[in-house]
């Protein structure tokens, strides 16, 4: 910014009031005021009042919040104007320079920020389930941009203030490999817990199968580590460097959240199977957790070695309600079959004895 050229541009109406310079520099700061109001107020309102035509409330949004930073830089440079018409010493306007510069990159800082995150926030909302930018992945690509936003702000600051940041960023750099080294097990728990939120192999709310074992209830995806309630509502912190180098079970991923349970049972050979596949069709029909579409079905596995296997296939609403569900299902099937005769066998052996010992006669 010249301000030079803008006092010399404003003389010709500061020379009204007079040649004390007090005097010459109030005028100038309150021209400079009252040209941010005007353009604040004024015709930030009437761009305003045309962008509202329009389909989107973006642009309305970016209006509304542009108005602050553009009052506060042209209210700068009119501090700076009306402190360069009084002619201070160098050092004093060099330090007036480095200040409001500072302010200024503060302001149009935030402003950035903010009009980011709008813009993120809109690509979320109408985001398919293969585009980068999703509700799930919202929060990282708002701390990067952050991240981002703050790195290019000191930048520019210590260019206002004239300061060589060769030095800096080779200190950086060696600190950098320094903290590499001795957090490495953090720094790999991080990156991982940024792919995770990049990727989402699972997301809050998920019910999920660790390769030990563990089942239960995604509750909190951090930068660290991923926190799991079990069903015995026990909580479990898995490392995200452990989450991303496994074998996970999302019961809750694929087209839909609906879940398959499986009734195993096993009947008599003696048993009419067409009765038995109405019996348990019946059953699931009547059961009001088990979803209609996709529609329950019947399946004859094999010939076991006491009875023939049977599987009651169905689907609930989601993982969670899987055991509740499997409880309802199981204990109707065991009084359904009691009262229509269907034997349910269990494994038993017969002893034949052939012929008793002879007994000694001596």
């Amino acid at each position: 910014m010249d301000i030079q050229s803008i006092n010399a541009f404003l003389d010709p109406v500061v020379r009204l009031f007079g040649n004390q310079p007090w005097i010459r520099a109030i005028v100038v700061f309150l021209l400079f005021l009252i040209t941010a109001q005007l353009i604040a107020n004024v015709l930030v309102k009437v761009i305003a009042h045309y962008l509202h035509k329009t389909r989107t409330r973006i642009d309305d949004a970016i209006i509304s919040m542009l108005r602050r930073p553009l009052f506060w830089t042209l209210v700068m440079i009119g501090v700076m104007a009306s402190i360069a018409s009084l002619k201070p010493p160098t050092g004093v306007m060099s330090a007036t320079r480095g200040i409001i510069l500072t302010t200024l990159i503060f302001t149009w800082s935030v402003f950035a920020a903010q009009i980011i995150r709008l813009i993120l926030k809109a690509m979320s909302l109408r985001a398919t389930s293969t585009a980068s930018v999703r509700p799930q992945t919202l929060p990282l690509f708002n701390n990067l941009t952050s991240v981002l936003v703050v790195i290019l702000s000191i930048y520019f600051v210590f260019q206002a203030w004239n300061i060589d940041m060769t030095a800096w960023l080779a200190s950086a750099g060696i600190v950098g490999i320094a903290v590499g080294f001795a957090a490495k097990d953090t720094l790999a728990n991080l990156f991982s817990g940024v792919f995770i939120l990049a990727d989402a192999p699972y997301k809050i709310g998920d019910y999920v199968i660790l390769e030990s074992g563990e089942r239960g209830k995604v509750t909190e995806i951090g930068i660290r580590s991923t926190r799991i309630l079990t069903r015995d509502d026990v909580e479990v912190t898995v490392p995200n460097s452990i989450m991303g180098n496994t074998r996970i079970v999302n019961e809750s991923g694929g087209p839909y959240e609906k879940f398959r349970i499986r009734v195993q049972v096993s009947v008599s050979y003696t048993c009419d199977i067409d009765q038995v596949r109405s019996v348990l069709m019946k059953i699931a029909a009547d059961e009001p957790e088990v979803c209609d579409d996709p529609e329950p079905r019947v399946r004859f596995r094999a010939f076991g070695a006491s009875g023939l296997d049977i599987e009651l296939l169905a689907w609930v609403e989601n993982p969670e309600l899987r055991g509740r569900v499997l409880d309802a299902l199981n204990t109707t099937v065991y009084k359904r079959f009691a009262e229509t005769g269907i034997e349910i066998p269990y494994s038993k052996q017969d002893v034949y004895i052939k012929d008793w010992p002879k007994r000694d006669q001596t």
